[in-house]
């Protein structure tokens, strides 16, 4: 089976091609980095509107890439949600219309489960049952995830994802967007015993999440400063930076005790931070566990984890349901939970 994975749910436009006997056939992505890095953050009417340029010539070029062979896709996987409602319009619209013209059907995707699926892409994927830590620009949550298409919330922020810590952090520094990859090239020069910021709710039971008064501790920590030279702005970047990453790690730690597991997935675009990458894996091996990521180009949004779920889906609900069939749906949901799958 050979399905095309389209995603539009922020600023990133991604399309795929994933086949169940080859893999991974062939992967787009347009960034709309330049774009935002103006605003310093994403303007979803101006995202939506890049979407609208980008996606059906990305589809071209894919369709027409000596790789594909000028094979058809038997169907569609789009990213229903949650996302920018108007990026997700685009998407959704052009899978409904192109699966109407291919008569193949059209798979409403949610992002969270393609970012879950997104280690299953390597050589080395994790096997069921796992926890997963989603920390992404949106979301930060941990799932544990008992079998294929069984989900279940363990705890989620309160207030800014991680990833949004990081780009208001970027920005409050002068750094600019996106702010996860300019933290932690500004922390690499930055000294550890000058600031030391808290591990927001690692003393409190259970295993929510809360970021946003680590940004208020870095606006304070500037307004105080009689100088924002360089080097001062590196440290204030690497003392954000160490208390995200600790938080982070002790609270999957803490995951894993509670679930029983021995494996973690980490996915997301925080998942590609290096420190975060380091100090989790560290934790795991102590403790005779494993852990998993997807590679660094999938850990940031992009079809190719798209056009893997939409196969994933159709497998699970063929298995359940040998009648099941999804003609050119047309669906978007913003707001969408993870354990609705389920």
């Amino acid at each position: 089976m050979r399905i095309l994975g389209i995603e539009t749910s922020c600023d990133d436009t991604g399309a795929a091609i994933y086949d169940s006997q080859q893999g991974l056939v062939v992967n787009r992505l347009a960034s709309q980095v330049d774009i935002h890095n103006l605003y310093g953050g994403v303007v979803p009417e101006l995202a939506a509107r890049d979407h609208i340029r980008k996606l059906l010539p990305l589809i071209e070029n894919l369709m027409q890439d000596p790789a594909n062979d000028g094979r058809s896709v038997d169907a569609i996987a789009y990213t229903a949600g949650p996302g920018l409602a108007g990026a997700l319009l685009v998407g959704a619209s052009v899978a409904s219309g192109l699966a109407y013209a291919w008569n193949v059907p059209a798979l409403p995707i949610h992002h969270m489960e393609g970012h879950l699926l997104a280690p299953m892409l390597e050589d080395t994927f994790p096997e069921f049952p796992f926890v997963a830590l989603l920390v992404s620009g949106g979301h930060t949550q941990l799932i544990d995830v008992e079998a294929a298409g069984k989900y279940r919330l363990m705890g989620q922020t309160r207030d800014d994802a991680a990833g949004e810590a990081f780009d208001k952090t970027a920005k409050l520094l002068g750094l600019g967007y996106p702010g996860g990859p300019k933290i932690a090239a500004c922390a690499r020069e930055g000294r550890e015993d000058r600031f030391v910021f808290p591990r927001p709710m690692t003393r409190q039971p259970g295993l929510e999440f809360s970021f946003s008064g680590l940004k208020t501790q870095v606006l304070t920590t500037t307004r105080k400063q009689p100088r924002l030279d360089s080097q001062t702005i590196a440290d204030i970047a690497l003392a954000f930076e160490l208390a995200v990453v600790d938080t982070l790690t002790i609270k999957c730690m803490h995951a894993l005790e509670i679930s029983g597991r021995t494996r973690l997935v980490v996915s997301g675009g925080v998942g590609a931070n290096q420190r975060l990458r380091d100090r989790l894996r560290q934790e795991c091996e102590k403790r005779g566990g494993e852990i998993f990521y997807p590679r660094m180009e999938f850990c940031t949004d992009n079809g190719a984890m798209i056009a893997y779920a939409g196969y994933f889906r159709w497998e699970l609900e063929m298995k359940e349901d040998p009648k099941f069939k999804h003609h050119g749906g047309f669906d978007i949901r913003p707001r969408w939970s993870l354990e609705d799958l389920s």
